[in-house]
């Protein structure tokens, strides 16, 4: 009997070294969400039918038109299900709903997120298809988001409808998100001048936008005559002094994504600084963090697990930019526990509702969209998915 029990520990400790965690199954588990989500959506394809949230203890989709700035993730999330899989199922719907999102590349700017809503869901289309049509609504959107643009402030314009609200020039750190669509749209169209203004909306914001120990404000105000930055604040996180997590998370992909466009050291030097002092900050080895890392209602309180899945996704590329091995190792591990976290019981929506993830944090203050699924996260949960799959290809 002994025997037999030392067997079964031998065996077991060999299971537990071997063990490893396969992204395939996770990415496989996101298209079984994603059709039941599918099979319940309306089928009209018009109007409010564009998931964008599940509130706690509810199992039905928040649904959204094409105005409202999450309304690129679902089609994100279906390109990225189609290159995971290769389900034709996935490119004919992603494209079903990309067709209600072309009017915003004909329209005034309504809002700064034209690269969440467009670069998520036609980027996404564009490279895995190299259709024409989706490059023209690419270029066309990049165009009418230059417009919010400030040469006296040297950032976009947040919020364009909130102007009146703060009596001043806005901008928020979601935006630096915003710029992937300027660069890319600057290297392959004709419109050059769009390289230059997502450059100074990052040096402006890495001047401007952060303290002294690197966390990020989440709204910075400038004089909108002379460019002079007013004051830092908050509207999301718990106050203005506080790290934001997915505040902060913003500023790590975004910054990780422009070194990755221009090489300017400055902005890889600036990648770590965010990424650091967000990584040394977290509160438990699950590496999910508190909505706000500074709220004093931790650790009774909620967890934002689309920050998680954002910073996973910017973990792995910056992984691959650093040039030292201790920090390539450390971001990849860091990386690779988030997403292996985010894929745990305790995360991961299975039953519970048709999204792929739990446990994010919207808008704690006014107390919207908390402790719920939201679409973003279930967005760069299933992005980092694929890139710890490619990691695992090549290694």
């Amino acid at each position: 009997m002994k025997k037999i029990l030392t067997t079964c520990i031998a065996i077991c400790l060999t299971w537990t070294v071997n063990a490893q965690f396969n992204p395939q199954k996770e990415i496989d588990y996101c298209a079984t969400q994603a059709l039941k989500t599918i099979n319940a959506l309306p089928a009209d394809g018009q109007g409010n039918n564009i998931p964008r949230s599940i509130e706690k203890d509810k199992t039905a989709w928040r649904l959204v038109d094409y105005k409202d700035w999450c309304s690129g993730f679902w089609s994100g999330a279906l390109w990225y299900l189609y290159e995971g899989t290769k389900n034709p199922l996935f490119k004919e719907q992603a494209e079903r709903f990309d067709k209600q999102l072309k009017p915003l590349s004909q329209e005034k700017a309504y809002d700064h997120d034209l690269g969440f809503q467009i670069f998520c869901s036609y980027g996404n289309g564009y490279r895995l298809t190299a259709n024409s049509t989706y490059k023209k609504v690419i270029l066309a959107t990049a165009d009418t988001l230059a417009t919010l643009y400030n040469p006296k402030v040297g950032t976009i314009l947040s919020w364009p409808r909130e102007v009146k609200k703060f009596g001043a020039h806005n901008t928020i750190i979601d935006n630096m998100i915003n710029l992937e669509l300027l660069f890319w749209a600057a290297k392959n169209g004709e419109n050059k001048k769009l390289y230059k203004i997502a450059e100074q909306h990052a040096l402006t914001t890495m001047k401007n936008h952060f303290r002294d120990d690197y966390t990020s404000y989440h709204v910075v105000l400038y004089d909108s005559l002379t460019g002079k930055k007013i004051k830092g604040m908050t509207h999301q996180g718990y106050a203005d002094h506080t790290m934001w997590a997915r505040g902060q998370s913003w500023a790590i992909y975004g910054f990780t994504m422009c070194y990755q466009f221009t090489k300017n050291p400055q902005f890889l030097d600036f990648a770590q600084k965010v990424t650091d002092v967000y990584l040394k900050n977290l509160p438990d080895n699950t590496l999910i963090p508190y909505w706000d890392f500074n709220t004093p209602e931790i650790p009774n309180t909620t967890r934002d697990a689309s920050a998680a899945a954002v910073t996973a996704s910017a973990l792995f590329d910056l992984a691959n930019f650093v040039k030292s091995p201790q920090k390539k190792a450390l971001y990849l591990a860091k990386a690779k526990k988030m997403v292996e976290s985010l894929s745990s019981a305790e995360y991961q929506s299975r039953k519970v509702n048709n999204a792929f993830l739990l446990h994010s944090t919207g808008n704690r203050p006014i107390n919207g969209e908390v402790d719920a699924s939201i679409i973003y996260g279930d967005y760069y949960y299933i992005e980092a998915l694929l890139k710890y799959k490619k990691l695992l290809k090549h290694q």
